[in-house]
């Protein structure tokens, strides 16, 4: 079986989608002397499998290029209502992931920590459609940072989801500009043309986003794709 953590060769395949100024093979002039270096893109491996490997359990694990797990959500109940952990490599909770209750645009909340409450709240995702999740709608979901979703002088995305996440082919951008802030594609098997399942996944996040929010955004997305809309309750 093939390893599912990213090798030299996808980190390569990562640094294709950064901007011309950061190809290598770009020729450097003098000016370029004084520009400071950008660092590389963060490129990681998400397997949409528990590291916890007794049955009943499903969630994420997440490889940095090296192999080294970075983050890992474990969700022992199967059960949307109950919420999501996203944890370091060795379990720190970094954000709690809660549904909203009764939401009619399948909105989730993320809050500070493992018991985060409304003013700990880092940001919100909601589906664009009220009643349908596929309307032909560009993108697919809108993100809110902080506590702004909701209050009526401020209901305008920081960030939208384009692009299909069922077929492993999505970008996260800006949405004042449409700068690409992170991308997910299919995950290959090393040197070679053939895809691995859809549960591995690739994610490359730019230089200057946290990749623990980024990875929030995909458990997100990945419940509010995973199903038809239906109203969700919340304890």
């Amino acid at each position: 079986m093939s390893r599912i953590h990213p090798s030299d060769q996808s980190r390569c395949h990562g640094h294709s989608l950064l901007k011309d100024h950061n190809d290598s093979r770009r020729p450097l002039h003098d000016h370029d002397k004084h520009r400071p270096l950008l660092p590389p893109p963060s490129v990681l491996t998400v397997w949409k499998r528990s590291s916890m490997t007794f049955q009943g359990t499903d969630g994420f694990t997440v490889f940095d290029p090296h192999g080294t797990l970075v983050f890992r959500v474990d969700n022992y109940s199967r059960k949307n209502g109950y919420g999501l952990v996203l944890m370091d490599g060795v379990g720190n909770a970094l954000l709690s992931l809660k549904p909203k209750m009764l939401s009619m645009q399948y909105q989730w909340n993320a809050y500070m920590g493992e018991d985060g409450c409304e003013k700990t709240r880092v940001f919100s995702m909601r589906s664009p459609s009220v009643l349908f999740h596929s309307t032909g709608r560009k993108h697919v979901a809108e993100i809110f940072m902080g506590a702004q979703l909701g209050r009526h002088h401020q209901n305008t995305p920081n960030f939208k989801i384009e692009g299909s996440f069922r077929s492993r082919d999505c970008k996260i951008v800006k949405a004042s500009t449409g700068e690409v802030v992170a991308k997910i594609f299919r995950k290959r098997v090393n040197n070679t043309t053939i895809l691995l399942s859809d549960d591995v996944f690739s994610l490359v996040v730019q230089p200057g986003f946290d990749s623990h929010l980024i990875m929030a955004f995909v458990i997100v997305l990945d419940r509010i794709s995973s199903k038809p809309f239906s109203p969700v309750m919340c304890s």
